[in-house]
């Protein structure tokens, strides 16, 4: 007999199952940080990144290298491109977190504009979101932004995505596909501001999650970001609640990031902007739990404002650019 673990705490859903005669939910309905699929993904997530740390910080004070340790940290704290870096880093994790996107488009225009090559730019957003990605998504399980069945069902196709985009950047010129992609994503954007304004949006599961995450993968790691803007785009577009849409696609971007950034470094080779993505990754870090709360407490019909304008932004602009 499988043993139930209720929740007996007055919450608003007890408090209307009572209402209804009904018995209290189970814990993880009420607290789906709870949910044990959940919680063993967190702790995944959890040590794949301390275990990274701890390799970092080995490397960093061990390495065979010309500096030691101390003097590359010295060296980066009195570098202003570093700390432009970190500013960077902050703004675009404090969108990625709360909206659901545009840290990959604006951490590869800044490291673009830094002088890095396309690949480069990508390899090292993708190893700087590992990190960013990672703190987003654990933040978002345990304040309850993360739906379990929508984040399995973009994790397995978003990472095979990933991987084949890795492959097509290094051996193709991934900028072909950058115009079609903004048109797609224009008219989202529009198309998101039309329900933000034509009715309350009501929840509904959305449908074709495995295509929308293999293409969302496969664009992310080609272009340098857009899992975000092409995934929760079109699941806000198709009426997903906002809140556990951007939740649950931050949390499964950590781990096809991870598949993306192995599969830089293996055909690649390990980029040679470290300095740029060690300050990304700690702008990033400040801002992943306060972007994730944000989402929490931001209104429905307010986030899908704010997306559908952002994105609608950047496409015109990314067009506009693409035809001058």
């Amino acid at each position: 007999m499988k043993i139930r673990d209720l929740d007996y705490t007055p919450n608003p859903i007890n408090t209307e199952h009572e209402a209804l005669g009904l018995p209290p939910v189970e814990d993880f309905v009420s607290h789906p940080a709870n949910h044990p699929i959940l919680r063993a993904a967190m702790w995944l997530a959890i040590a794949i990144l301390l275990s990274l740390l701890l390799f970092l910080a080995w490397r960093l004070f061990f390495g065979d290298h010309e500096n030691s340790g101390i003097e590359i940290i010295e060296g980066a704290l009195n570098s202003p491109l570093f700390w432009s870096a970190v500013a960077v880093g902050f703004f675009a994790q404090a969108i990625d977190g709360a909206l659901g996107m545009a840290y990959g488009i604006t951490a590869t225009t800044f490291l673009l504009g830094a002088g890095a090559s396309p690949a480069a730019a990508s390899a090292s957003v993708h190893i700087a979101e590992v990190f960013t990605t990672g703190l987003s998504g654990i933040s978002h399980v345990k304040l309850g932004n993360v739906n379990k069945s929508l984040f399995l069902r973009l994790l397995i196709p978003g990472i095979i995505g990933a991987v084949l985009g890795a492959v097509v950047i290094t051996q193709f010129d991934g900028k072909a596909l950058k115009p079609f992609i903004s048109t797609y994503l224009l008219l989202m954007g529009l198309y998101i501001l039309s329900k933000a304004y034509r009715h309350v949006v009501h929840s509904k599961k959305p449908e074709h999650i495995a295509k929308l995450a293999l293409f969302g993968g496969f664009v992310d790691a080609a272009g340098g970001g857009g899992w975000g803007p092409v995934v929760t785009t079109t699941l806000l577009g198709s009426g997903s609640d906002p809140r556990t849409t951007i939740g649950s696609v931050n949390f499964a971007e950590f781990f096809l990031t991870i598949a993306s950034a192995t599969s830089f470094i293996l055909l690649a080779g390990q980029p040679s902007t470290w300095l740029l993505v060690a300050g990304l990754v700690l702008g990033g870090l400040f801002a992943a739990p306060f972007a994730a709360l944000l989402c929490k407490k931001l209104h429905a019909k307010t986030l899908l404002t704010i997306i559908g304008s952002l994105i609608t932004l950047i496409s015109a602009y990314n067009i506009y650019t693409g035809l001058a």
